[in-house]
């Protein structure tokens, strides 16, 4: 009932009671004067369009964004051919959001003059909706580069003249211009406070000024190396010459926020067990000081996410489904060793041997612990029961495998009469759905509640889309571009604290590939991946359409990373042999992964619709859309 209540309030404050149609007062809906009198239905609107605001990687939304980039695998049949046709199309990540823009510029105008509200909650919800449309803004000059700014509700008067309404692109600078300073003019009207999540606060605005900063620096410093990125108009591209400038503000927006000392990374799981606090940095709602920003949900109000429906482990789920989304192992070999190298997980010794391993966790010991709060891995425990994730059984007598092809399956192993286990409940079995057919399930996200991996009552965690690490990592990355690289270092180290590292990182550490890289296992499936690669100008050499081998982790540039790999273990079957008990692990090719990522220049900014582009003669096509 609040929801139809909440809907027929945005419908009469957005669009209607500008036509004198009615005759007589409603007795039974609010009208528009009532609604702009009244704080708490005010408020009702401004729910609506925070719940409105792009989010990239939703945690209820289209899984195509979490297996791009190839950090996962998806085990759903509909999705294996992001694996096998895998150019990417010139309008994947289009937008054009100006129906929300509208809506959020008729509030901001009603509002403004909505003279009977008590001055302190106009000037909140004024900036709360300010920081709404920089959001929205944000969200489009990342996929589409610089678009019309417009910051007024625009009404069409029928004279069939429409030109008044055409309006050119900014140039891609202004519009990353006009965030900051929005983020500028409304901080001080906001509040401090952390326990406010789902709504704008001053720590939320100083952090997208900080996001938006660095992105506008990177794109001013790498778009460089890809010149045919560009328009002469600078809709796309901004001058390197302005590079600086962007990255001393993000550095300085990043330090209000850290100074002020209001917001913390998550530490109360730390002394216990460090993966599992960073995996309830996510699941934490109580007083956790990490979270800036974050998208709402509440199952019991009947706002609801289907993440561990559909990534629950199989043997454990609550469902006839889970287990989507697979973590690859091209991610997975990216969590550094806490000696702060990089390694690929061990395998093989030098003669090409297996290399046997007394427990099916010890390969993934001492690695960083963000990687066990982000992925189950095999022998891992979700809800307090471990996982069973195995591939098969190794007979080392032969050299040979034995497995199965659906979950569970027992057979005979070599020389017994009673037949055994052969292949775990979770798999990986390739090419079967639900099994973590990389070897690995998703962790980030995953809410234990009871209910939240039932399709009735499904999840109802709220999805961070602000959180402190991220401003840290952003101070980091801009020092680092400043030349600051002792002060970049102390910023990363902050981070990788908490994740064990004892050893502090020193100044001579700083290479641009340790920023990538901290970024990609920090901020994983959090929405930032597809978009860091674009503005670093980096994806079309990563993911360039040829097959590749699985490449080396902490290796940026000189590499490619165009198929996601998988890694199996198998128990080893030696009777009366020393290894007997034992495990082994293989790198594994899914027999759906066919094809190499493209990413080409085109991708770069999205394709302008066509419909856009006939509406509108002012709008010019991105470059490289053929």
């Amino acid at each position: 009932m609040k929801r139809i209540l909440t809907i027929i309030i945005v419908f009469l404050v957005l669009y209607g009671c500008n036509e004198d149609f009615l005759d007589r007062e409603p007795t039974t809906i609010l009208t528009e004067d009532v609604v702009w009198q009244d704080k708490s239905l005010v408020y009702s609107v401004l729910v609506d369009l925070y719940g409105r605001i792009p989010v990239f990687q939703s945690i209820d939304g289209d899984y195509t964004d979490f297996v791009e980039m190839n950090n996962a695998f998806c085990s759903q049949p509909d999705f294996y051919s992001q694996f096998q046709n895998t150019t990417y199309a010139y309008d994947r990540w289009n937008t054009w959001n100006y129906s929300l823009l509208r809506e959020v510029n008729l509030f901001i105008q009603k509002a403004t003059e909505a003279d009977a509200l008590e001055e302190s909650s106009r000037k909140e919800y004024l900036a709360e909706a300010r920081f709404i449309r920089g959001w929205i803004y944000f969200d489009m000059v990342k996929r589409m580069g610089g678009v019309p700014l417009i910051t007024e509700p625009l009404t069409y008067d029928f004279s069939g003249d429409p030109t008044y309404l055409q309006y050119a692109r900014a140039k891609e600078y202004e519009v990353y211009d006009f965030i900051i300073s929005e983020m500028d003019a409304i901080k001080g009207d906001l509040p401090v406070d952390i326990t406010r999540r789902g709504r704008a606060t001053n720590g939320a605005a100083i952090a997208l000024k900080s996001r938006a900063a660095l992105y506008a620096g990177s794109i001013a410093r790498y778009g460089a190396n890809t010149p045919s990125v560009s328009l002469s108009g600078n809709e796309v591209g901004i001058p390197a010459s302005m590079a600086e400038g962007y990255y001393e503000k993000a550095l300085a927006a990043s330090k209000e926020l850290i100074t002020a000392g209001d917001y913390a990374l998550y530490t109360k799981l730390l002394g216990t067990d460090p993966s599992d606090n960073f995996a309830k940095v996510f699941l934490d709602e109580s007083n956790n000081p990490e979270i800036i920003f974050a998208e709402e949900y509440k199952a019991a109000a009947g706002k609801d996410n289907g993440w561990v429906v559909r990534n629950q482990p199989w043997s454990l789920s609550e469902e006839v489904e889970g287990g989507d989304l697979n973590p690859s192992l091209n991610l997975v070999q990216s969590f550094e060793k806490l000696d702060n190298t990089f390694e690929k997980f061990q395998t093989t010794d030098a003669d090409g041997n297996y290399i046997y391993y007394d427990n099916i966790t010890d390969i993934f010991a001492n690695r960083d612990a963000r990687l066990q709060g982000t992925v189950i891995v095999p022998g891992s425990k979700f809800k307090g029961a471990e996982v069973d994730i195995f591939a098969g059984w190794y007979i080392k007598a032969t050299n040979s495998f034995l497995s199965g092809d659906t979950y569970g399956q027992y057979k005979l192993l070599p020389g017994e009469t009673v037949e055994t286990q052969i292949v775990g409940f979770d798999g990986p079995i390739d090419g079967l759905e639900f099994t973590a057919q990389t070897g690995f399930y998703m962790r980030k996200f995953m809410d234990v509640t009871v209910g939240s991996g039932q399709r009735g009552t499904r999840g109802g965690s709220d999805q961070i889309l602000i959180r402190y690490a991220e401003v840290i990592l952003n101070a980091a990355e801009a020092a680092f571009e400043l030349n600051q690289k002792d002060v970049a270092a102390t910023y990363l180290n902050m981070v990788r604290s908490r994740a064990g590292f004892t050893i502090p990182l020193t100044a001579n550490d700083m290479t641009f590939d340790r920023i990538v890289n901290e970024r990609k296992v920090e901020l994983a499936f959090e929405g930032h991946w597809v978009f860091d690669l674009k503005r670093w100008r980096i994806a079309h050499i990563l993911y360039d359409g040829v097959k590749s081998e699985l490449a080396s982790p902490g290796v940026i540039t000189e590499e490619t990373w165009t198929r996601p790999f998988s890694l199996w273990p198998y128990k080893v079957h030696d009777p009366n042999g020393e290894m007997d008990g034992k495990y082994i692990f293989r790198e594994v090719l899914l027999d759906n992964v066919t094809n190499g990522d493209n990413f080409r220049m085109g991708n770069y900014y999205s394709k302008i619709s066509d419909d856009v582009l006939s509406n509108n003669p002012k709008i010019i096509q991105n470059p490289n859309q053929q």
